[in-house]
C-alpha cells in the first residue's frame, strides 16, 4: 500500500514537473503571446526624452511623446535608495536568478499577506515586455509565466546592478516623473544622488502604486507607506531602529516642482525653434545603420548657447514693460469709435479682409473645414457666444475665463501688442537670450525668427557704414541739414525721392555725421545713400547676414526694408566684433544617450569691414545714447513726463558705462525698435502689433524709445545687478584710427528735433 502511494506520488510529481516544463516551454516559444527576441532583450525599447541644456548647465526643457524619462546610471543611485528598494520589493534579490521560489511558495501559503511573489526582475519584465496585468484570470496566469521566463532571460543578459538601473529608470511616479531622475527632481527638487533616506523610502513606497500613494493628494497615506519601507530597512539591517523611529516622526518635506508643459517654462519660443531645427537635423543626419534619430524617444542631449539667467532677465523685462504698455494701448483703443477699430487709417473693406484672413487661419476654421462644413456655416459659427479662456495681463496666471464670440476674440487679440528680443555674444555668435513673444501658450508666432518687420531708423547705421568704408568719410565730417532729393531710375523713368525731416524742420547748418545719426536726421542720410549708392548698402547688409530682400533703392536709407530681429541683431554684432560677422549659433553640440558627440557647431565667419571702420560705427552709435534718441538711458529728464510715469518701469536708468545703440520707429508708429550694444552683448528689441494698421495714434507712445528701449534698459540693469559677466567697459579702440572721432561735442541746434519727442517717423 505504501509502495503504491509512493509510486502515485512520484507519478503525480513527474506529471506536474513535465506539465510545468511544457507550460514554460510553451511560453518561451510564444504559445502565450509574442516573446522578446534576443535583440530586444539586449536593447529593450525604453523611451528617453531629449534634454535641452543651457550654457550654464540648466535644463531648459525636454522633448518627449508620452514618456518624460531621463537615463540615470546605477552609480548615481544613493545607497539608501537601493537598500530601500531591495528591503521592500525583493529581499533575496542578490540570491535568486530572476524567480524567487521561496517567496513564491510563501505568497501561496499566506495568500499574499506576507508580501508578493514578484521579484524586481519580474517587475522589470512586466514593465518592459508584458504590460499591465490582465483582469482575466487565464490571461493573468499566462502573463505571470511569461514574466518568469523573461525574468530568467534578463538575469542571463544583465548584471544585478543593470537590472536595478533599468527598473528605476523605467518606473512612472506620476506628474511626468518617468524614471528616478525626474522623480527626484519633481518631488524633491534635487538629483537622485542627493536623496536622503526618508526621501528614498517615500519613492520606493510609491512603487506599489504611484496613483494610489500620491504624496500631493494623499500625504498621510504616503507617510504611512514610507514608514513601512523604513521598517523593512530595519528588518533587513539596512537601517538602525533608532534612526528609523526618528525619520518616521518627520513629515514628507516635499519640494514639489511639476514638469512644465511644452507651452510653459523658460525660453518657450527658443525651445520650439530648437525642436523644429532638430527635426530637420535628424532627417538629414541618420545613424550609421541608416535609421533616423527620434528626438522624442532617443534621449539625446542638446547643449544650447542660451544663458538661463540672461534668458530669465529678458523674459522678466519684456513682461513687465509690455504689461504697462498694453494698458496704455487699451485706453487709447477704448476711445476709438471708428467702424474699422482697432485698425487705423484703413478702409472698411481692408479691415474686413484682415478679419477674414484671421478667421481662415484659426484652429476653429481648420477643424470645421475638416468636418466638411461650408464657408457660410463656418463663418456663422464665429458670431455665436462661446465659453473660452483668453490671455489677460491683469490676471496672475495671465488667463481668464469669459464668454465672447470668436469674432470678438479675434478683435481682442488683434489689439494686443507683440514683441521680440534677442541677445548675441558678438565674438562667438552665440545666442544668449531669445524671447519670441509675450506668451507662447497664447501667441505662438515667433517674432524673433518667423516674422520680418520694417526696421525704421535702425537701418541707418548700415548706410553710414557703407559710406565710411567705401568713401572714407569720418564721423566728424559735416553735411548740410537742408531739403535734399535723390534722383533714381524707376521702370525706365527718372524719379525724385525727397525725404523730409521729422516735423519738417531743417537747421540749415552743416552738422557732423555723428550728430545726424544720433538724431536721425533724414536729409543727411539721404545725401549719404546718394553718395555711396543703394546697391552698395544692399550688398553690405547681405554680407551681414540679412536674409530678407533689401532692394537697391534710395528709400531703404530710412528703413523701409522688412528684416527679422534675428538677422538685425546678428548684423549689428559685426560692429561690436571689429567688423567680423559671425553666423548666429544656438546649439553647440548634440550627444546621444551614451555621450557620443553626434554634432558639433563650427562657427561661420566673414570679414565685412576692418576694425577701424567697425570702431568708427561704434563711436557713431555711442553718440545715440550720449546725446541722441537714446539719451534717456543716461539722464532722468523724462522722469516727470506723464508717458514715462504711465508705461515705463524702472526709470530713471542712469547707466554710466559705454553703450552704443539705435532707436527706430516706422511710419504711423507701427514698429518700435531699440538696438543696444556693449562689448560682449548685442541685443535687439522690437514691439508692435500683429497687423501694422494697429498702432498707437501718437509718436509719444509709439516711438522706439518708449516701446522698446525700456525693455533693453531693465534687462541690462538686472544683468549688471546679478553680476552675469556682461561688460561695463568701453569698446576696444584700434591703435591707429584713420578717422577723427573727437568732434569736441555734438552740436545742439535749436532748429533740430526736440529730444523729448524723439521724432523718427517717415515722411515720404
Amino acid at each position: 500500500m505504501f509502495k503504491r502511494i509512493v509510486i502515485v506520488f512520484w507519478v503525480l510529481f513527474a506529471s506536474a514537473a513535465v506539465g510545468v516544463a511544457l507550460i514554460f516551454r510553451s511560453a518561451a516559444t510564444g504559445g502565450f503571446g509574442p516573446m522578446p527576441t534576443f535583440e530586444q532583450l539586449e536593447n529593450p525599447q525604453t523611451n528617453f526624452a531629449t534634454h535641452l541644456y543651457s550654457s550654464d548647465s540648466i535644463i531648459l526643457g525636454k522633448f518627449y511623446l508620452g514618456d518624460n524619462r531621463t537615463p540615470t546610471d546605477f552609480a548615481q543611485f544613493p545607497k539608501s535608495l537601493v537598500d530601500a528598494l531591495i528591503a521592500t520589493e525583493d529581499a533575496r534579490f542578490y540570491e535568486h536568478s530572476g524567480i524567487d521560489f521561496r517567496g513564491f511558495f510563501r505568497a501561496l501559503a499566506y495568500l499574499g499577506s506576507r508580501g508578493g511573489a514578484s521579484t524586481i526582475t519580474q517587475q522589470l519584465s512586466r514593465q518592459l515586455f508584458v504590460g499591465v496585468r490582465s483582469r482575466n484570470l487565464k490571461e493573468a496566469l499566462q502573463q505571470k509565466v511569461k514574466e518568469w521566463v523573461i525574468a530568467v532571460r534578463l538575469e542571463r543578459n544583465y548584471t544585478k546592478e543593470e537590472i536595478l538601473e533599468m527598473y528605476l529608470n523605467n518606473y512612472d511616479w506620476g506628474y511626468l516623473a518617468d524614471g528616478i531622475e525626474n522623480a527626484a527632481r519633481i518631488y524633491f527638487n534635487k538629483p537622485p544622488q542627493e536623496l536622503e533616506v526618508k526621501e528614498s523610502a517615500m519613492l520606493v513606497g510609491m512603487l506599489q502604486n504611484s496613483s494610489l500613494f500620491n504624496p500631493i493628494r494623499r500625504p498621510e497615506m504616503v507617510v504611512r507607506r514610507r514608514n513601512i519601507v523604513l521598517d523593512q530597512m530595519v528588518k533587513y539591517e539596512y537601517l538602525q531602529s533608532a534612526e528609523a523611529d526618528s525619520l518616521k516622526a518627520t513629515p514628507l518635506d516635499l519640494d514639489f516642482n511639476p514638469e512644465n508643459s511644452h507651452n510653459e517654462g523658460l525660453a518657450t519660443y527658443f525651445r520650439m525653434h530648437v525642436q523644429a531645427w532638430l527635426r530637420d537635423w535628424a532627417a538629414n543626419n541618420p545613424r550609421p545603420n541608416g535609421e533616423t534619430y527620434d528626438i522624442y524617444r532617443d534621449g539625446l542631449k542638446v547643449y544650447t548657447t542660451i544663458d538661463s539667467k540672461l534668458q530669465a532677465n529678458a523674459e522678466a523685462a519684456s513682461t513687465a514693460h509690455l504689461r504697462n504698455l498694453q494698458r496704455a494701448f487699451f485706453r487709447q483703443s477704448a476711445q476709438d469709435t471708428s467702424p474699422t477699430a482697432p485698425f487705423v487709417d484703413v478702409e472698411k473693406e481692408q479691415a474686413e479682409n484682415i478679419i477674414e484672413q484671421a478667421m481662415r487661419r484659426s484652429e476653429r476654421w481648420r477643424v470645421l473645414r475638416a468636418e466638411g462644413k461650408s464657408d457660410t456655416v463656418i463663418k456663422a459659427s464665429f458670431y455665436v457666444p462661446t465659453e473660452m479662456r483668453v490671455f489677460d495681463w491683469e490676471h496672475d496666471n495671465l488667463e481668464r475665463d469669459t464668454v465672447m464670440t470668436p469674432i470678438d476674440s479675434i478683435l481682442y487679440y488683434k489689439k494686443h501688442l507683440r514683441m521680440a528680443m534677442m541677445s548675441i555674444e558678438p565674438s562667438t555668435g552665440h545666442i544668449k537670450a531669445w524671447v519670441g513673444g509675450a506668451n507662447y501658450k497664447h501667441f505662438q508666432y515667433d517674432n524673433v525668427i518667423q516674422g520680418a518687420r520694417q526696421v525704421g531708423s535702425t537701418f541707418k547705421p548700415f548706410v553710414y557704414a557703407a559710406v565710411i568704408d567705401q568713401l572714407r568719410l569720418s564721423p566728424c565730417d559735416r553735411l548740410p541739414d537742408v531739403p535734399y532729393c535723390v534722383e533714381a531710375m524707376r521702370h525706365g523713368n527718372t524719379e525724385s525721392w525727397c525725404p523730409k525731416n521729422s516735423g519738417g524742420r531743417y537747421s540749415g547748418e552743416n552738422i557732423t555725421l555723428k550728430y545726424a545719426l544720433a538724431n536721425s536726421i533724414n536729409t543727411v542720410t539721404a545725401q549719404l545713400i546718394d553718395k555711396v549708392g543703394p546697391r552698395a548698402v544692399s550688398a553690405l547688409v547681405k554680407k551681414l547676414g540679412v536674409r530678407n530682400e533689401v532692394p537697391a533703392v534710395p528709400s531703404i536709407a530710412l528703413g523701409t526694408p522688412d528684416i527679422k530681429v534675428h538677422d538685425l541683431v546678428a548684423a549689428y554684432s559685426a560692429f561690436a566684433n571689429q567688423g567680423v560677422y559671425v553666423e548666429p549659433t544656438f546649439i553647440t553640440r548634440i550627444e546621444d544617450r551614451s555621450g557620443t558627440v553626434l554634432y558639433r557647431a563650427v562657427p561661420e565667419t566673414q570679414d565685412v569691414f576692418n576694425k577701424e571702420i567697425a570702431y568708427a560705427m561704434v563711436s557713431l552709435l555711442k553718440g545715440v545714447t550720449e546725446a541722441g534718441s537714446g539719451i534717456r538711458l543716461r539722464h532722468n529728464w523724462m522722469q516727470d513726463n506723464p508717458v514715462y510715469q504711465e508705461v515705463v518701469t524702472g526709470y530713471p536708468y542712469e547707466f554710466k558705462n559705454e553703450i552704443a545703440g539705435k532707436t527706430g520707429t516706422t511710419q504711423n508708429q507701427s514698429d518700435g525698435w531699440f538696438m543696444g550694444m556693449v562689448p560682449n552683448l548685442v541685443t535687439g528689441v522690437w514691439v508692435g502689433a500683429e497687423d501694422r494698421s494697429v498702432h498707437f495714434d501718437n509718436i509719444t507712445y509709439g516711438q522706439g524709445a518708449t516701446m522698446a528701449l525700456p525693455i533693453w534698459a531693465n534687462y541690462m540693469r538686472k544683468n549688471y545687478q546679478d553680476s552675469l559677466g556682461i561688460s561695463q567697459a568701453d569698446f576696444e579702440r584700434p591703435e591707429n584710427m584713420p578717422f577723427n572721432l573727437d568732434c569736441a561735442q555734438i552740436e545742439q541746434d535749436p532748429n533740430t528735433p526736440d529730444l523729448e519727442t524723439d521724432l523718427e517717423e517717415f515722411d515720404f
